[in-house]
């Protein structure tokens, strides 16, 4: 009953999205919002267009068959409920990532989902492997968004607006700003860390020490493809530049290559059926680079073509795993006697992967050619990508699809059995999905695909799918892609040995410089610990009064000094003869060698000070004055007195510095002072305060007024110190109750 109520959900929502198919085809816009931080002009902000909708539909309807799927493979795990939650928040999470309507909203939704990812990843938690790999996801993606979060203030800054509306009608101004460049590069490297492009691509394949669900549905349905979700959204607002199609177009195509390649030298099913996914986001990346009418519709038939045949792909490896025990190819054979369902799901999917007539894949292949043959620039060398790419696919969609199945079993030990219908029922529907699409691509081509490319292009772009085009250049690729995919396959065992490197993870990615950062990480961090926690007191306040100062004087040497207003210094005999004495005290203590000759000179510098209160009229603060100073002098000496004699430990370059500091700050200090006394003092407070005393503070005393009504809480605060400070006093001087008995 548990599942029933769990399925509930994501089919809801599967249905609700469905029944908007109709309006969105017709070209309305589904949008709301709710204010959210209205001070910052900020909205949780979503809208339903045909981008959205495509996404949103593969989202919840492969997010079904995945808890019904895990409802069987999980069903021992006690943490299965656990489960539920996890994926049920990931899919809201993805969700609202793309049906969100403004950035801030898109950005809060794509920080989720690698979070989602991060417990989802590390779910078999006691293996090192699955915390290893979660961290890492969370690590590399989590980085992306930091980017993104630049671009998208950025964008903000350069629109005037976050909201996705205002943004894709100011794309013409945003690809001519000056900050173009850099929102471009923060951009693309949120979306490339999300979808595993080069150099970000070693994540997901070890990503795979997930359970299966997880795979099938993160890591080759949804998550991955939020990037590509990301720069199609981007599209209209900073693609059809030269920037946007060099870069997406050599990283897409790297990645393409690099991803096939990796896929044929591994024998894991769910390591070959990652790498496979990673050549896919490549492609789906060039062709977005491209960013033609025709490749933006390869590409976003791609999305729906690869979440159906690689979830069947996913969901079936981990069935084959559930009924024999294994996962390598070279153990494995002749499981369709055992597991009929899960061979022809794997059977139907693999051939859409290939992009064998009549599945839908070959539809989305002769596009994807099409589309490189067609490209504004580099036709030929993207074209070659793309030959090169899809042939190792094709290679590749014979080892997960076909060797498992077929032939003998290669190792005696494993004892395949069938697996119950949770298990083959969700990787067939995915898999007759893509067969059905494939005979009847119309309206599939009319009702979701052509909507999305309308958004992504900024216009209606006609969109005709049809399985037979005639002879032409792009059928005879397509052809030559199956024979060199079925060669590599039977020359695969003599290649291995040199496509593979001489040592695990050498020379293929850069996974090896994740490890070095993330080793330099602790010992960078010691260095930087050993050289500012230094334990020091003095140093610390050393560091964090020189930084304000330095900040100050910066900001006073870089002002305007027009409304300065300097009047040559005066005054009377006496204040001179007070202020030499407070500064000649000053000076004494810093230099003699005895203490209580310092704590003397203090003194004279408190009294001083206080008698500086009575000639300016402020008897009430000097009487505070000399209280303090008198008890401070009797405290110091009290305890000083008992100390050894005075000892020099510091050296002369630490005492120069101690000068330097101390000259600063006084430099400083004087500036503020000088600038604060030439500007005209404003009397509306003084008076505010002399006419508000009686009336609002019941009290002819302005001063005891104003501490006591106007300043409360300062003067709370400060009775608070003081109360604490006796409780502590008190604590300490308090005499033990205790017996005197040890600890």
């Amino acid at each position: 009953m548990r599942i029933v109520a769990v399925l509930s959900i994501p089919c809801g929502l599967f249905a609700w999205f469905a029944l908007q198919i109709g309006a969105v085809a017709n070209g309305q816009l589904l949008q709301g919002s709710l204010p959210w931080l209205p001070t910052l002009g900020i909205a949780l902000s979503f809208r339903l267009d045909g981008l959205g909708l495509l996404f949103a539909l593969l989202i919840s309807g492969i997010g079904a068959l995945v808890l019904l799927y895990a409802s069987s493979y999980l069903h021992d795990d006690p943490h299965l409920g656990r489960f539920y939650g996890f994926i049920l928040a990931f899919m809201l999470a993805m969700l609202g990532t793309v049906l969100a309507g403004d950035l801030i909203t898109l950005f809060v939704f794509w920080e989720l989902t690698s979070l989602c990812s991060f417990v989802l990843i590390g779910f078999d938690h006691q293996q090192e492997a699955s915390r290893k790999a979660a961290l890492q996801a969370l690590l590399v993606t989590g980085a992306g968004g930091l980017a993104l979060l630049g671009g998208i203030i950025l964008l903000g800054q350069m629109a005037g607006s976050l909201e996705l509306s205002t943004l894709l009608a100011s794309g013409d101004q945003l690809r001519s700003h000056p900050l173009y460049l850099p929102v471009l590069l923060l951009v693309l490297a949120g979306a490339f860390t999300k979808s595993a492009q080069f150099p970000f691509q070693f994540w997901l394949p070890n990503a795979m020490a997930a359970p299966t669900p997880v795979s099938a549905y993160l890591h080759s349905a949804t998550m991955v493809k939020l990037g590509v979700f990301l720069l199609a959204r981007f599209s209209p607002i900073l693609g059809g530049t030269d920037s946007w199609f060099i870069v997406l177009t050599t990283v897409g195509g790297i990645t393409l290559v690099l991803g096939a390649v990796r896929a044929i030298t591994c024998t894991d099913l769910k390591q070959i059926l990652a790498w496979t996914t990673v050549s896919a986001l490549g492609m789906l990346t060039l062709l977005l680079g491209v960013g033609t009418p025709l490749a933006i519709s390869a590409a976003l038939l791609l999305v729906t073509v690869h979440a159906l045949y690689k979830s069947a792909l996913f969901l079936a490896a981990g069935a084959v795993d559930h009924g024999a025990g294994s996962r390598d190819i070279n153990r494995l054979g002749g499981l369709a006697s055992s597991m009929p369902q899960v061979a022809l799901a794997s059977g139907l999917a693999a051939l859409s992967m290939a992009g064998v007539v009549p599945l839908v894949g070959f539809i989305a292949k002769e596009l994807f050619y099409e589309a490189t043959l067609q490209a504004p620039a580099a036709a030929g060398l993207l074209t070659l990508l793309a030959f090169a790419g899809n042939g190792l696919t094709v290679s590749a969609a014979l080892l997960a699809g076909y060797l498992p199945f077929y032939g003998t079993l290669r190792d005696a030990e494993l004892h395949p059995h069938p697996v119950d219908l949770r298990l083959w029922l969700p990787p067939l529907v995915p898999a007759l999905l893509g067969l059905l699409i494939g005979l009847f691509p119309g309206p599939a081509g009319r009702l979701l695909v052509a909507p999305a490319v309308a958004q992504v292009a900024g216009s209606p772009v006609p969109l005709t799918l049809a399985l037979w085009h005639g002879l032409s250049p792009v059928l005879l690729l397509s052809l030559a892609t199956l024979g060199a995919g079925l060669a590599l396959f039977s020359l695969r065992r003599p290649l291995l040995g040199r496509l593979q490197p001489s040592q695990p993870g050498a020379g293929w990615d850069t996974e090896r410089f994740y490890d070095w950062l993330l080793a330099g990480l602790p010992r960078l961090a010691s260095g930087v610990t050993l050289r500012l926690q230094s334990g020091r007191l003095r140093y610390y306040l050393m560091t964090v009064t020189g930084v304000a100062v330095a900040l100050m004087a910066g900001n006073l040497l870089t002002s305007s000094t027009d409304e300065l207003h300097l009047s040559r210094p005066d005054g009377s005999l006496h204040e001179w003869l007070t202020a030499l004495v407070i500064l000649s005290g000053a000076l004494f203590a810093t230099i003699t060698r005895s203490r209580l000759a310092a704590v003397a000179s203090l003194g004279v510098v408190g009294y001083g000070v206080a008698l500086v209160y009575i000639l300016f009229g402020a008897p009430d603060l000097a009487m505070t004055q000399f209280c303090i100073e008198t008890l401070s002098i009797i405290l110091f000496v009290l305890v000083l007195h008992k100390l050894p004699h005075f000892t020099l430990l510091s050296s002369t370059a630490s005492r120069l510095r101690d000068l330097v500091v101390a000259l600063g700050i006084g430099t400083v200090m004087t500036m503020l002072v000088w600038r604060a006394i030439s500007q005209p003092l404003v009397p509306s407070l003084s008076t505010w305060f002399m006419e508000q005393s009686l009336p609002a503070g019941h009290g002819r005393n302005v001063v005891n007024v104003i501490l006591v009504d106007f300043r409360a809480l300062d003067t709370l605060g400060e009775i608070t110190v003081l109360a604490v400070a006796a409780l502590g006093v008190y604590a300490m001087l308090k005499p033990s109750s205790g017996t005197g008995g040890s600890d």
